[in-house]
C-alpha cells in the first residue's frame, strides 16, 4: 500500500467524508426547525402574536360602529396608520407591525434566541449534538437560522392574522399611500410582504445578540431574561433625548423605517441604514458567539 493510500485510510476514521458531513449539517438545520417549532412555548408565543392584530382590528370596529374616529399616531394617539384602517383593511397589517415591532416581535425572538444554546446546555443535550461531525461552527449556525427562521414566521404570523382580520372587518381597494399617491390593491400586498420582511429582518440583529449571550451561560432562563432586559435597556435609551448621540447605534433606532416602503417614490435612507446596522449587529455578536462557543468547555 503507497504512502497516499496509508495515510487516507488512517485519517478515515476521524475525517467524515464531506458529502456525509453536508447531510448532517441539513439534516442539524431540519432538527433545529423541528425542535424550534414544536415547542408549547414557541407556539405560545406565535398565538400571542396571531392575537394582537386581531384585537386591534375588533377594537378599531367597535369604536367606529357608532360613528366615532380612531385618532392615527403621533401626538393623536394609537399606533402608527391606524387612523386609515376603517378606510382601507391592509392598514391594519402596518398597524399591527408597527404596534408589535416595539416590544411584542422582538421579545419572542430574544426568548428563541436566548434559549437556543443555553436551553440545550440546561437541559444536558448540547454534549451529544457536538459529538457528530460537522462542528461546533454548522451547529451554531443552524442554531442562528433557525433563530431567523423564527423571525421570518413571526412577522409573517402578524401580517398574515392582520390581512384576514382587515379584510373581514372593513373595505379593502386602492391603497393611498403616505405621499398621496394611489396604488392597486395587488401592489398594496406587494408592499406589505416587502414590510413584513424588512420587518423580519430588522429582529436579525437582536437575534445575533440573543445567541450571543445564550453562549455565555448554560441556564435558558437566564438567557431570556438577560436578552429580552438588553431589549428593555435600549428601548429606554433610545427615548431619552438627552442621548440622541447614540440613538443611531442602537439596533431598535431604524425599526419604523418600514413606513417609508410607503411612500411613492420610496424613501430609501432609513431603511438602507436600518438593514447596514442590522448586519453590523449579526456581524459583530455573530462573532462574539462563535469565538465564545468554539471554546466554551461543554461538561453537561
Amino acid at each position: 500500500m503507497s504512502q497516499a493510500e496509508t495515510a487516507t485510510s488512517e485519517a478515515a476514521p476521524d475525517s467524515p467524508p464531506r458529502h456525509a458531513r453536508a447531510v448532517w449539517s441539513l439534516g442539524i438545520f431540519r432538527s433545529e426547525l423541528a425542535v424550534t417549532f414544536r415547542r408549547w412555548r414557541t407556539l405560545a408565543l406565535l398565538a400571542v402574536l396571531a392575537a394582537v392584530p386581531v384585537l386591534v382590528g375588533i377594537a378599531v370596529k367597535i369604536e367606529t360602529s357608532d360613528g366615532g374616529s380612531i385618532g392615527g399616531g403621533g401626538d393623536e394617539g394609537g399606533p402608527a396608520f391606524i387612523s386609515q384602517v376603517t378606510g382601507n383593511g391592509l392598514f391594519l397589517v402596518f398597524t399591527a407591525l408597527a404596534a408589535t415591532l416595539p416590544f411584542f416581535l422582538p421579545m419572542t425572538v430574544g426568548v428563541i434566541a436566548g434559549d437556543a444554546v443555553a436551553g440545550e446546555a440546561g437541559a444536558g443535550t448540547l454534549r451529544y449534538l457536538l459529538v457528530a461531525p460537522a462542528g461546533r461552527t454548522r451547529l451554531l449556525l443552524a442554531k442562528f437560522t433557525a433563530v431567523l427562521a423564527f423571525c421570518l414566521a413571526a412577522t409573517a404570523t402578524v401580517a398574515v392574522f392582520a390581512l384576514a382580520t382587515g379584510a373581514l372587518l372593513f373595505p379593502t381597494g386602492e391603497v393611498t399611500l403616505l405621499s398621496g399617491t394611489s396604488v392597486s390593491f395587488g401592489e398594496g400586498l406587494l408592499r406589505a410582504a416587502a414590510i413584513a420582511v424588512t420587518v423580519a429582518l430588522s429582529l436579525v440583529g437582536l437575534a445575533a445578540l440573543g445567541l450571543f449571550v445564550s453562549t455565555l451561560t448554560n441556564s435558558g432562563v437566564a438567557a431570556m431574561a438577560a436578552t429580552v432586559g438588553v431589549l428593555i435597556t435600549v428601548q429606554i435609551l433610545g427615548a431619552i433625548p438627552q442621548l440622541d448621540e447614540i440613538h443611531p447605534f442602537l439596533f431598535t433606532h431604524y425599526w419604523l423605517s418600514f413606513a417609508d416602503l410607503l411612500r411613492d417614490p420610496v424613501y430609501w435612507d432609513g431603511l438602507l441604514k436600518n438593514l447596514g446596522l442590522q448586519a453590523l449587529y449579526a456581524a459583530v455578536f455573530g462573532s462574539a458567539a462563535w469565538a465564545r462557543f468554539g471554546a466554551r468547555d461543554i461538561t453537561v
